[in-house]
């Protein structure tokens, strides 16, 4: 999902291969734009809100223009799934990033690829352009993050802590700091100029799949797949807000209902339900899942 600049619409991707713009104030879905031929994956506004551009499992990215949800360019190329898309802050340049191991960069206005950057050696998850558009991060599951020269396509820094797949990255508003998450569930800052890693904020306990930073850098906001939105500031590295929607069982006490399959009982746990660490009357009964300890 991605909201347009001012924030008066939504732009969401689907898996029944059409994007859907929708009005904040009312929720009315206002128009549906379709042309893809695979699931949408990711999507993003232009700076000026004229444009929204779209990447799919259908290996194409497609641009679109907001007011009429026309398709103006098809922009083709990749061998496998597109998986990020981002518009340069001054619109012109376009960054893409693929199953393929690729970084592409697309000149909006004719939909050439100007560069192919090369050097991850698996999936690019993500890619952002820095504020004064200099710059381009992708993140992939070879476990780096990279920076590249825009102007060159050269890479500038590789970016890495240890074996953990880098999932989305994001600048801070000055430039000087970037933020990404690995599947080891924590949230790295960096130091760009320098190439160190500043900062590693922990908290979550599931992969964390969104970042953002707030508009004068002090703070960052994380979305994870542990079902919550966290506030951090980022000069203390503390965690000063936690946000999570309640769950349909949330809170309901099952501890002892009969009658549920294991595979019931694990779903409405998911879903909110709690139960007491007590063990399954069927485990007591055929000694399954009994631990025993000795101590001296």
């Amino acid at each position: 999902m991605a909201f347009s600049p001012d924030g008066s619409l939504l732009a969401s991707g689907n898996n029944d291969r059409t994007i859907r713009l929708w009005e904040v104030s009312t929720g009315e879905c206002l128009k549906i734009l379709q042309g893809h031929a695979n699931w949408v994956v990711t999507i993003a506004f232009s700076p000026d809100g004229r444009l929204l551009v779209s990447g799919s499992e259908d290996r194409t990215i497609r641009l679109w223009e907001v007011s009429t949800g026309q398709c103006l360019k098809v922009l083709e190329g990749y061998s496998a799934w597109v998986r990020s898309v981002a518009f340069s802050p001054d619109g012109r340049l376009l960054a893409s990033g693929s199953s393929d191991h690729t970084v592409r960069l697309w000149e909006v206005s004719t939909g050439q690829c100007l560069k192919v950057l090369q050097d991850h050696t698996d999936w690019v998850r993500s890619v952002a352009f820095s504020p004064d558009g200099r710059l381009v991060a992708s993140s992939s599951n070879d476990c780096t993050v990279r920076l590249w020269e825009v102007r060159t396509g050269q890479c500038l820094k590789v970016l890495q802590r240890g074996k953990a797949i880098t999932y989305p990255v994001a600048f801070c508003p000055d430039g000087q700091i970037l933020a990404n998450s690995s599947n080891d569930q924590t949230i790295q800052l960096w130091d760009i100029n320098k190439g160190l890693l500043v900062r590693t904020l922990q908290g979550h306990s599931g992969d964390v799949t969104s970042l953002a930073f707030s508009s004068d850098g002090s703070l960052l906001l994380s979305g994870s797949d542990d079902e919550t939105v966290k506030l951090w500031n980022v000069g203390t590295e503390t965690c000063l807000l936690t946000l999570r929607s309640d769950r349909p069982y949330e809170r309901m006490d099952i501890t002892g209902v009969t009658g549920l399959t294991k595979t019931q009982r694990e779903a409405l746990r998911i879903l909110g339900a709690i139960e007491q660490d007590i063990m399954d009357p069927e485990e007591i009964r055929t000694g399954k899942g009994l631990e025993i300890r000795y101590t001296k």
